[in-house]
C-alpha cells in the first residue's frame, strides 16, 4: 500500500533530492507536474495556504504531491493541522516532511513519524567552519550554503568564519598551489567585506561557489 505521508530526516540534501525525484516519477505525470506538485517554505507558511495545498484536488491527474522543506519550522497552528491530517490524509495527495534533524525531544517529529513512511539521511551532528570547509573539498556548494546559513543563525560572525576557513586550510594535507588560491580567494572575500563592497553573508556565499568550481587537484 502506498503511504500518502512521508517524513524525510537528516541533512543530505542530494540523496534527499534523489528521493524526491523518484517520488515524482512513480507519482506525478510530467506533463502535467507543474500544476500538481507544489514546494513550499515552512517559514514562511501560512496555515490557511498549507490546508488549500492538502485539500486541492490534482489537476488532470490522480495524484497531487506537497512537499514541506524545513518542515521543522511549521508554526504551532500548522504543526497541529498536520498531526491530525497525517492520522486520515487526502489518499489523492503525497505529502513529503522534510526536515533536517531528528530531535528526540520534539513531539511532532515522534507523532508524525507513527503515521508516515520515515527515510533518515545523513546528518551532521556538529555543524561547524570545519563542516563548512569539508562541504567546499567535496565541491558540494548546495550543501555548503546551507552549513553557512545554519552558521549565521547561530550568530557566527563572517570573520570568525574566515577564519576558521583560514585556519583549516592552513593545516591541511592539500598542494601548496591549491591552498595558495584558497587563501587568495579569502583574502579577497575579507577585502570585500571590510570595505563595503559586499555584505558578509553575499560575500562569503561568492567564496564557496567560487572555491567549489576550482578545478580539484588533490585526493
Amino acid at each position: 500500500m502506498v503511504s500518502p505521508v512521508y517524513l524525510f530526516i537528516g541533512q543530505d540534501s542530494l540523496s534527499k533530492d534523489i528521493s524526491l525525484k523518484k517520488l515524482k516519477q512513480e507519482f506525478l505525470n510530467p506533463q502535467t507536474e507543474q500544476f500538481n506538485l507544489d514546494i513550499l517554505h515552512a517559514k514562511d507558511l501560512s496555515l490557511a495556504l498549507l490546508q488549500e495545498r492538502l485539500l486541492c484536488l490534482p489537476a488532470k491527474a490522480k495524484i497531487r504531491m506537497v512537499v514541506v522543506k524545513g518542515a521543522q519550522e511549521l508554526k504551532e497552528e500548522s504543526k497541529e493541522f498536520i498531526l491530525n491530517y497525517v492520522k486520515n490524509p487526502y489518499p489523492k495527495v503525497i505529502l513529503v516532511l522534510d526536515m533536517e534533524r531528528y530531535d528526540f525531544k520534539d513531539i511532532f517529529i515522534k507523532q508524525a513519524a507513527r503515521y508516515a513512511k520515515t527515510l533518515r539521511f545523513r546528518e551532521e551532528p556538529h555543524l561547524n567552519v570545519f563542516s563548512l570547509s569539508r562541504c567546499i573539498d567535496q565541491k558540494r556548494s548546495d550543501y555548503a550554503l546551507r552549513v553557512l546559513d545554519e552558521l549565521f543563525k547561530k550568530g557566527e560572525r563572517a570573520e570568525r568564519i574566515l577564519g576558521g576557513l583560514r585556519y583549516a586550510w592552513e593545516k591541511d594535507t592539500i598542494p601548496a598551489l591549491e591552498r595558495k588560491k584558497r587563501l587568495k580567494a579569502i583574502l579577497h572575500c575579507d577585502i570585500d567585506i571590510k570595505t563595503g563592497r559586499l555584505k558578509p553573508g553575499l560575500a562569503i556565499e561568492k567564496l564557496i561557489v567560487s572555491l567549489s568550481c576550482l578545478k580539484k587537484s588533490f585526493g
